[in-house]
């Protein structure tokens, strides 16, 4: 969210003046710092949105100026000749992504100007991510990659590691920026703009916007940084903006000009400096060399924890509806992040294709998402859809490295020289539309619908797999040959209308068939692996036991009033009366609590001093939503029940339980959300119960670490609650939990969203928004989306998943780390038809690509597994439990990388910053440790995972570290 130009940024010269001529001055621009003045550090930088009100391709080229005036070709075309007109002018660059595609367009002799110029400390590339990414809505692991995307091309072309971590314009800031995506990646400082403007007055007041910003409680001093925020957001002060066409006067020096102007600008500048105390010395500078002065004061600075959530810019006027904002992009990105992890581990396991297909061009695609104007749902619809887009190319690039990859690994290897042909795989992205062509397939003909299940994870695991099919009458075998239990589970019309609508949306044509059922059946893989299932249409004469004959259960409930569902050991109660869920019961933990789950709207505020819209969440009262006088629709089996709920005519939910999971799964259908009364609602599922709370409960950070939050209270000032719903509002992107004296109530998502408790023992997840109203922030634009088919469109609707579980106080964490990660790594499934029954003759239907007698710790993920363009590897393991946040798996846990690279020689293993730029050593050498107040000379020792001995190549992970290394192989 930006204007884009050259600006300057007074970061707190007065500069001399030779007088030879009139018409020609001399400026002596040598200021270097002066102590016992006021060093004015002038900072010209560009802040270039990768898109916003235009897509990145258009503001990179200048087109489409009717929206907005912006060329950052043209500012990067200037700042070379700037530079060399002046030795002592210094400019600063962050967004790699329109950095490097400049770069490419360049001659050899620029481009040898350009590493000069960097070289001598005229030019720095600071940040060095594809993008200045949003700190709410993204995921931690697409942090990660997209700042690893333009660190490396940095160090590649450069040979440098950016220092400074600049993050000017996102709506609020994570703990996750502050210890993971600056401290972890090497940079000696962090910069920011946006705080809440009570933290900020008082900050100001106490002269404490500087801070040593800790913000790992597992990892500590270890993995601190200087944090500094801006006075007035990330602009010059008052009447020195010289952005284009802005209206701060210019510098007029010639003295034979009425309007000579020098004494007077130059006073204005030095009351602005004096604003903040002491005498003046102006000079050119950059965030590096503001940082190496603050560090040689050797002062002390003031300790912050947690993070800068919520945001709000005044009374108000909570940055908090952007939580949600676009919530079918926002699960896009996330869909398409698990895919990108999944894609890169195939795409080495059968050996990278410089030739292509390849991950790159999803790689680019979802860093440019991460933007604080992407993902984040505040840009204009047509960036939005242009996001959408780069995606959609990108996966279906990455499709053919998964398809081609599979069809390696499942050929088998006696069988290379028999002549038989490569294997097509199909896969379906629109599964959460209930649209599968793969496996809607008729299967009479005698052949056998094959299914290639891989799991991400370094663990081996089993879920359920639905897909839809055309006919019931079939049964499914695993890999041996042996028939396994399945269900079939009716496609009801909600569901169905779906489909159609959308597949016509999206793919410009309605489905050929119409599927009857989801077909059901547990699935499992091991690490890092597939296992091959056979769907094959039933024969007439089968003699397979009753257990294993999938029956439909549906029935109407309307004799009794209490119906309890659930084939497992968790049972969810509800009232056939009030039509909702009123009970939770798991047999196997003695839980049980009264539960109420519903439905509401937020109407969104119009006042024309404040409306709510993308960015601002400002509620102006809320409206309950009953369901509607149908009957609960119940369908049981033997592998899952099913509750279908019709809330009203734009409401439905499915809650699912599984035999053998102890959760609820809530997938809600919402939208289109109705306006035809002139109100824009902001649509909210609430979880109550009858725990006592306390106020408090905990939310996730960037999906790592977990917060706590207190309502209506701010642990770095005294809050003046003006929005008691919106104020208390926080990002989520892994999920929420409260708890009592003796349980924990848990709910995981999807996708980002925003979510709070309002009142003890509840909480709430906003999934959906329709405003009317602009809310004044740039975007310049309504939050109306809507799809369009044969040129009639209607508001979008929304289908997602949350889940539900409530466990023993202190037994929660195991759940939401461990299915934190199934949902973030879903199965990955792959279709092709096989005639008969020859295709375990000639594939391989079962694969580890680790040491089959090994799986990963339970409390590490494997995060990355990437081949290079060099041929080296990528790899990133990160512990998922905090410290004290499980008995048993908050401990130091180690990876032995001979078992996960079983297939391979290890030649060389380099342990490397986070974003893989620099050696750890190296890193760990040159940073700086900074002086907290009020704090012990010597802070305690954080434990971490020592070296890898290179001959037993085993990787020790401390409580929430992440290590990341590059591999040889011979």
């Amino acid at each position: 969210m930006a204007v884009h130009g050259a600006w300057i940024l007074i970061l707190v010269t007065l500069m001399s003046i030779w007088c030879v001529e009139p018409k020609y001055i001399i400026y002596n621009t040598t200021s270097k710092i002066v102590p016992g003045k006021l060093n004015v550090h002038l900072v010209a930088h560009t802040h270039d949105d990768v898109g916003w009100l235009k897509t990145v391709d258009q503001y990179y080229v200048g087109s489409n100026n009717s929206i907005q005036g912006a060329c950052v070709q043209n500012v990067l075309d200037s700042i070379v000749p700037a530079l060399l007109a002046d030795k002592n002018r210094k400019f600063i660059y962050v967004e790699q992504a329109f950095f490097q595609r400049w770069w490419r367009d360049q001659s050899e002799t620029v481009q040898e100007t350009v590493k000069r110029l960097i070289n001598s400390g005229q030019l720095e590339l600071i940040n060095g991510g594809m993008c200045m990414h949003d700190e709410a809505a993204p995921h931690y692991i697409d942090m990660i990659d997209q700042t690893t995307l333009g660190h490396r091309f940095i160090k590649r072309e450069f040979n440098i590691t950016p220092r400074i971590g600049w993050q000017i314009d996102p709506f609020g800031h994570s703990a996750v920026q502050a210890y993971l995506l600056s401290a972890e990646v090497g940079f000696d400082s962090l910069f920011f703009a946006r705080i809440d403007y009570q933290d900020r007055a008082k900050r100001k007041d106490e002269k404490s916007l500087e801070v040593v910003w800790r913000g790992s409680k597992s990892l500590g001093s270890s993995s601190q940084i200087f944090a500094g925020a801006f006075p007035e957001n990330y602009e010059p002060p008052s009447n020195f903006y010289y952005e284009v066409n802005d209206d701060s006067p210019i510098v007029q020096d010639n003295m034979e000009l009425f309007d000579y102007n020098v004494p007077q600008r130059v006073n204005e500048f030095v009351a602005a400096a004096l604003s903040q105390d002491g005498r003046v010395n102006a000079l050119y500078s950059t965030p590096s060399i503001y940082t190496d002065a603050k560090y040689a004061t050797n002062e002390a600075w003031p300790l912050k924890t947690d993070d800068y959530f919520p945001y709000a810019d005044r009374i108000n006027a909570y940055w908090t509806g952007y939580f949600t904002s676009r919530p079918a992009l926002k699960g896009y990105v996330r869909t398409m992040s698990g895919y990108y992890l999944a894609a890169r581990q195939l795409e080495f396991l059968k050996g990278r294709s410089k030739a292509g297909p390849n991950t790159d061009y999803l790689a680019d695609a979802l860093a440019l998402a991460q933007h604080h104007d992407a993902v984040s749902g505040t840009s204009k619809q047509h960036v939005a859809n242009d996001y959408a887009k780069r995606l959609s190319i990108g996966y279906e690039e990455a499709a053919k490295v998964v398809e081609t990859s599979l069809a390696s690994i499942t050929r088998s290897s006696s069988k290379t020289d028999s002549g038989n042909k490569v294997t097509m795989f199909q896969q379906c992205l629109l599964l959460n539309i209930s649209y599968c062509p793969s496996s809607e397939v008729d299967l009479s003909n005698g052949k056998n619908l094959v299914v290639v299940v891989y799991n991400p994870l370094g663990w081996k695991r089993e879920d359920i797999i639905r897909i839809p099919v055309i006919d019931g009458n079939v049964i499914v075998k695993d890999h041996r040959g042996n028939e396994i239990e399945s269900q079939l589970v009716p496609l009801l019309n909600a569901s169905l209308a779906i489909r159609n609508y959308y597949s016509m949306a999206y793919l410009g044509k309605f489905p050929s068939v119409t599927p009857k059922y989801w077909l059901a059946f547990s699935a499992s893989a091991p690490p890092l692996g597939l296992n091959t299932y056979f769907i094959s249409s039933r024969k007439q004469k089968a003699t397979a036991a009753p257990s294993k004959n999938q029956v439909v259960y549906s029935s109407k409930e309307k004799q009794k009033d209490v119906i309890e569902v659930g084939p497992g050991d968790l049972k969810l109660v509800f009232s056939a009366k009030q039509r909702k869920l009123i009970g939770y019961i798991n047999s196997r933990t003695k839980v049980k609590e009264t539960v109420r789950q519903s439905y509401s709207f937020y109407t969104g505020a119009t006042d024309i001093k404040q409306a709510s819209g993308a960015y601002i969440f400002l509620p102006n009262g809320t409206n309950s939503l009953k369901p509607d006088h149908q009957a609960l629709t119940v369908l049981r089996g033997p592998i899952l029940d099913e509750v279908h709920q019709r809330i009203n005519s734009w409401i439905y939910q499915i809650t699912r339980v599984y035999k053998g999971k102890e959760h609820a799964e809530f997938e809600f259908i919402v939208g289109p959300i109705p306006i035809s009364d002139g109100i824009g609602k902001e649509v909210v599922t609430k979880i109550l119960t009858h725990m006592k709370t306390s106020k408090t409960f905990y939310t996730d950070s960037s999906g790592r670490d977990f917060l706590e939050r207190i309502r209506n209270y701010r642990k770095d000032w005294n809050l003046d609650v003006n929005q008691p719903v919106a104020g208390n509002y926080y990002p989520i992107n892994l999920g929420m939990y409260v708890k009592d004296d003796d349980k924990e109530l848990s709910v995981l998502v999807d996708r980002s969203m925003g979510g709070a408790s309002i009142k003890d023992g509840e909480l709430e997840l906003m999934l959906h928004r329709r405003l009317l109203h602009d809310d004044g922030r740039g975007v310049a634009e309504a939050l109306n989306e809507t799809v369009c088919v044969q040129n009639k469109c209607s508001g979008l609707t929304i289908v997602g998943k949350y889940y539900l579980r409530i466990d023993p106080l202190g037994e929660a964490a195991k759940w939401r780390r461990s299915f934190g990660q199934e949902i973030y790594s879903p199965f990955l499934l792959a279709f092709t038809q096989q005639e008969g029954d020859g295709w375990t003759n000639s594939h391989v239907s079962s694969f580890s690509g680790m040491d089959p007698s090994y799986v990963l710790p339970d409390n590490v993920a494997m995060i990355t597994l990437q081949e290079l363009d060099n041929g080296q590897v990528l790899l990133r393991l990160a512990h998922l439990y905090e410290v004290g946040e499980d008995k048993d798996l908050s401990v130091m846990a180690s990876v032995q990388l001979k078992k996960v690279f079983a297939h391979k020689k290890i030649n060389k293993v380099t342990e490397m910053s986070l974003s893989a730029n620099q050696g750890r050593v190296e890193m760990e050498k040159k940073r700086l440790v900074w002086k907290v107040k009020g704090s012990p000379e010597e802070v305690p020792k954080v434990v971490r995972g020592g070296p890898v001995d290179p001959a037993a190549l085993v990787v020790e992970l401390a409580p929430m570290e992440i290590r990341t290394f590059v591999i040889d192989f011979n």
